[in-house]
């Protein structure tokens, strides 16, 4: 058995603290030889790709990530990727749908305390991630906490408690005490397909609350927004009357801007069905996002986006079509 880990950055091989920040540390220590227990589960090889910490990830390194896995599938077994908890949960979503096609594990794992630390999550996670990445869980996941978490469903809850993720629509994938128990809802192998990176970064978030003016949204759409995701409220209930949101959807469909809705809860899923607001939305244009995650909807948005460029029937249809679908699992259908 064979894996690659790769090390991206983040809090496990921090240095500082307390009273000084945190800050990515001279990538100078062997993990594996740190934690030689390591070895009994595979034959394992590192590869140093980025030493940031997660806050400055931006899109164009989830593709080199993805691309990196992509073009090392044939020689290793399963992947682990060491990467900070911030942003975490939208490179697990990024990669999900980047790489379309797995038949071997993609575990994400990190740390909320570094690994030189006295108390620290850091070794069981990445002992635990390893471990993960020798099963049959062929899917991008988080490894956190004694479980593993879809990584297209992973949502950051907590940064101060070590159960930092959560996953609120979907139940893990596997969970880790004596044994290993994996759940029946793991996706099947899916056939391999060729590498495609295109994504395009120019959308936006953004969280509705009361007061919000939708002037603001309408300048978004004049400096040129390629696509919006709104975190609405409950179901996906939006305002129609004072400060009405209806009118940027009816000019965001008029500029082939699609616009998708998710809701602010982290429990439930949008229908815009239910409420006059929702309902409002969708005669406007706008696209139930079900129960997807901000971090999910956003990174397959900007693939779908990347991907749509050209094509006839234009982004808004795209992107229609492409929310109604599950990729990876990151949807309710």
């Amino acid at each position: 058995m064979r894996l690659l880990l790769i090390h991206t950055g983040g809090t496990l091989m921090m240095r500082g603290g307390d009273p000084t920040p945190l800050e990515p540390d001279v990538y100078t220590r062997d993990l594996v030889a740190e934690l030689p227990v390591l070895r009994k589960l595979a034959e394992i090889e590192t590869k140093i790709l980025y030493n940031l910490d997660s806050a400055d990830f931006q899109p164009h390194h989830w593709v080199e990530l993805a691309k990196t896995v992509h073009a090392s599938l044939d020689r290793y077994d399963g992947f682990v990727i060491v990467h900070g908890t911030d942003t975490m949960a939208y490179t697990a979503s990024a990669l999900a749908f980047l790489l379309s096609g797995l038949d071997r594990p993609v575990i994400l794992t990190g740390a909320q305390k570094p690994l030189a630390d006295v108390r620290t999550d850091a070794r069981t996670n990445l002992v635990d991630a390893c471990h993960l990445a020798t099963t049959r869980v062929p899917e991008v996941g988080i490894a956190f906490y004694s479980e593993l978490l879809r990584g297209c469903r992973a949502t950051k809850l907590d940064a101060w408690g070590m159960k930092a993720f959560g996953s609120p629509a979907c139940p893990p994938l596997a969970e880790l005490g004596l044994g290993v128990n994996i759940a029946p809802h793991v996706l099947a192998p899916r056939p391999r397909s060729s590498f495609d990176g295109r994504l395009e970064p120019h959308v936006l978030a953004v969280r509705t609350f009361p007061g919000l003016d939708p002037r603001l949204l309408h300048g978004a759409l004049a400096t040129g927004v390629r696509g919006m995701v709104i975190e609405a409220f409950g179901a996906g209930n939006v305002p129609r009357l004072e400060n009405s949101l209806v009118p940027v959807l009816e000019a965001a469909r008029a500029a082939d801007v699609p616009v998708v809705i998710v809701s602010q809860s982290t429990r439930g899923a949008v229908d815009l069905t239910r409420y006059h607001g929702g309902v409002a939305a969708a005669r406007a244009g706008a696209i139930g996002g079900g129960d997807m995650t901000t971090e999910a909807a956003l990174t397959k948005l900007m693939i779908v986006l990347g991907r749509a460029e050209g094509a006839s029937e234009g982004r808004s249809a795209a992107a229609r079509a492409a929310f109604a679908a599950s990729w990876a699992g990151e949807i309710s259908v």
